[in-house]
């Protein structure tokens, strides 16, 4: 019998307006194949947010009052955005994206098909493709959340008991509740972080780390002798 990832043992889904995606899934997954057709036919497009400047902002999203967006911000669209939320300069919010309330989308960081939970940070040079983050996970500078295999095959999630297949050609990962993936980590195509998890910084990760767990690279510096300018070698 194949090991199943379903939402509840991830994310709680009291921490997000939208748990109805996950209503069928018996993987967690299993509900980034329902955001088009959810925003296609419960989305009610509003802007409530303060702009500043002039940022870019489709006709088919909705933003909830408390929501600054500044300068520079480019949301096409379909896209759900909660309240209270920061959407600072240069961020790249693209098709069927849902952000919860009290997020930080950050500057040069860019997101598609994707859901993310409530209180939620993603600040600085992230990319975030066809994943979910939980309620207050955080991503750190330059953490990349790649959504498609280089032979651009189905991305399965390697287990300790096997490789489970996804039967999807894009999925990035399921970050849970409070994890924490450092700066300029790469987590690869079908990983699982677990609740209170933490990929260190510059870590490549593939498959499944289990919840309150820290997943460490350990790198070895030599330190030697600088000669000075024009010193013979």
């Amino acid at each position: 019998m194949l090991m199943t990832f379903p939402p509840s043992e991830f994310l709680d889904l009291g921490h997000t307006e939208h748990r109805m995606l996950f209503d069928n899934a018996v993987n967690a997954w299993d509900a980034l194949r329902q955001i088009p057709s959810y925003l296609q036919f419960r989305l009610k497009p509003q802007i409530l947010a303060k702009l500043i400047g002039k940022p870019f902002v489709s006709n088919a999203v909705f933003v909830g009052a408390g929501t600054v967006i500044e300068h520079g911000a480019m949301i096409k669209g379909p896209a759900w955005i909660g309240e209270n939320c920061e959407i600072r300069n240069g961020a790249y919010i693209r098709e069927n994206v849902i952000i919860g309330s009290g997020c930080v989308i950050g500057n040069s960081c860019e997101f598609k098909n994707c859901i993310i939970f409530d209180e939620a940070q993603v600040p600085h040079f992230n990319y975030v493709g066809d994943s979910i983050l939980g309620h207050k996970a955080h991503l750190g500078a330059g953490a990349i959340l790649s959504n498609v295999r280089l032979d651009r095959g189905e991305i399965t999630v390697a287990t300790a008991g096997g490789i489970i297949p996804t039967g999807l050609k894009k999925f990035g990962a399921i970050i849970g509740d409070r994890a924490e993936i450092g700066c300029n980590a790469v987590l690869n195509p079908g990983s699982i972080i677990g609740r209170d998890a933490i990929i260190y910084p510059g870590t490549q990760w593939r498959g499944v780390c289990p919840a309150k767990s820290i997943a460490k690279v350990r790198t070895e510096f030599e330190i030697i002798p600088r000669r000075a300018p024009g010193e013979g070698r």
